[in-house]
């Protein structure tokens, strides 16, 4: 089949997923799968298996063809995701996050709340996804609101940035984990240029929603009596409408006690990280075969990482504060659900990169991007931000593109590192540009009072500014690491 018919199979394969997700409203696991198999159907893709001959290798039909792809995906991405939401959800459900927020304003001093929580947001949004951890700060965001007598937009624009920003950007979270694997970029590597990038959104995060709050926005009525209502006037900044911050819920469970400390919440977060770290600077600095670096290795990856870290959550936050092991055992299956969801998502864009795969659309596209000159990480971020924008999930975004730029990067003799930059610039085309067709848009919104224009005007606005930063920022490693003279 001809390159241009292949691309035009392909495009016709994207515009057919928009419009099943925006248009239709199609769930985007289903969307996905219906969309594989049309456009492996569109593109000669067999039916059946036709085995290898001498002259031939084996070519997949198309249901074998997105087997291979959901499974070969969900390998590295079902466990990352299901142990990073495991984390999050007893963080959550311990009172975690209200501790840190406070001890992070103490640290910084009354005067400097803003940053403090902003600071605070950036930590919890390593192990919490992006909605769930923005919701538990809402609080937090209300208590402090109150007390200074602001508008809670004022505290929680800033905190929602750069909560967003490791959202797209830093494993476990699935849309980037599942880009990772799609592209063979190193999760180990990934987290720790990530996490770096993220810091400088943070603070830019902060300054950006200081200019942006320059106006004062008019809160929606239906949040300002929710505002009102909140906590009884609570000063503090950390009691949450009549539920204390170490209340926990499972099912028909609740437990209160007073939550864990600050300090044992960033130890549990920090934790795997410098695990990944150790394995990281192992993988660099000693020789292959090295038994300290296989050790090393082992004890580095994100996976055993993680595994350690929830087992130690579930010691600290459960077993030493009182809880039973049936409790904590509820507290983690409770995380599994919405995980489930995320997983399979994830895994159906693995199928569909497959099918691009074995189609040849991959390769068409990989041809044709490389022949226009453009540096392919440039490629890779406005692909995304495209993506993004036509279709509201970051997610689908993220794996969407890892999928069409999947063939161009494995076959482009790129480096390790070079991999890790060019998954990133996908991320952060993932970040820019949320609005209406986003769920994001519409939790920060409703919750800080925000009309639908005056979000396009803020949220919408700050999330496009961290985008191209965080892509500049990839840019600039790109250059350093060599990439401007591949």
């Amino acid at each position: 089949m001809s390159v241009p018919v292949l691309l035009a199979i392909g495009v016709g394969g994207i515009l057919l997923l928009l419009l099943l997700i925006v248009r239709l409203k199609v769930n985007a696991f289903l969307a996905l799968l219906i969309t594989s198999i049309l456009v492996g159907l569109a593109a000669g893709i067999p039916l059946a298996t036709i085995p290898a001959t001498e002259d031939s290798p084996e070519q997949l039909g198309i249901i074998p063809a997105i087997i291979a792809g959901m499974g070969g995906t969900l390998g590295s991405v079902a466990i990352l995701v299901a142990l990073g939401s495991m984390l999050g959800r007893i963080i959550e459900l311990s009172g975690g996050a209200s501790s840190l927020a406070g001890r992070f304003t103490k640290l910084l001093g009354p005067r400097r709340v803003s940053g403090a929580l902003t600071a605070a947001a950036l930590v919890l949004a390593i192990p919490v996804f992006f909605d769930v951890g923005f919701i538990i700060l809402v609080p937090i965001i209300y208590g402090f609101s109150h007390a200074a007598g602001l508008n809670p937009v004022k505290f929680g624009l800033p905190i929602a940035g750069i909560m967003l920003a490791v959202h797209v950007a830093v494993p476990p979270h699935p849309g980037i984990v599942g880009g990772a694997a799609l592209l063979g970029a190193d999760v180990g590597m990934l987290t720790l240029l990530g996490i770096a990038i993220a810091i400088p959104l943070g603070v830019l995060s902060h300054f950006v929603s200081k200019w942006l709050n320059r106006r004062d926005f008019p809160m929606l009525a239906s949040t300002k009596v929710m505002f009102e209502d909140f906590g009884g006037g609570d000063d503090t900044g950390t009691g949450n409408g009549g539920v204390g911050p170490g209340t926990t819920m499972t099912g028909t469970m609740t437990r209160t006690e007073a939550p864990p400390s600050a300090a044992m919440i960033l130890t549990l977060i920090l934790t795997p990280l410098v695990m990944i770290g150790l394995g990281t600077t192992a993988a660099t600095v000693l020789p292959a075969g090295s038994p300290a670096r296989d050790i090393l290795g082992f004890i580095g990856a994100p996976i055993f990482a993680l595994l350690v870290t929830v087992l130690l959550a579930g010691f600290f936050l459960g077993v030493r504060r009182g809880w039973s092991s049936a409790h904590i055992s509820d507290v983690f299956e409770s995380a599994l659900p919405p995980a489930a969801i995320v997983i399979l998502v994830t895994g159906a864009g693995g199928a569909f990169a497959r099918i691009l795969t074995e189609s040849g659309i991959g390769r068409a596209l990989a041809d044709t991007l490389l022949a226009t000159g453009l540096p392919i990480i440039l490629l890779a971020f406005l692909v995304s931000l495209a993506l993004r924008a036509a279709q509201g999930s970051a997610t689908v975004a993220i794996l969407t593109t890892a999928g069409l730029m999947a063939e161009a990067v494995t076959s482009g003799g790129y480096s390790p590192i070079q991999i890790v930059v060019i998954a990133l610039s996908i991320a952060f085309g993932a970040l820019g540009l949320s609005h209406v067709n986003d769920s994001g848009f519409w939790v920060v919104t409703r919750y800080l009072g925000l009309s639908v224009g005056d979000g396009l005007r803020s949220w919408t606005v700050l999330t496009t500014i961290l985008g191209l930063t965080g892509f500049a920022l990839t840019w600039i490693v790109w250059l350093i690491v060599g990439g401007a003279s591949v």
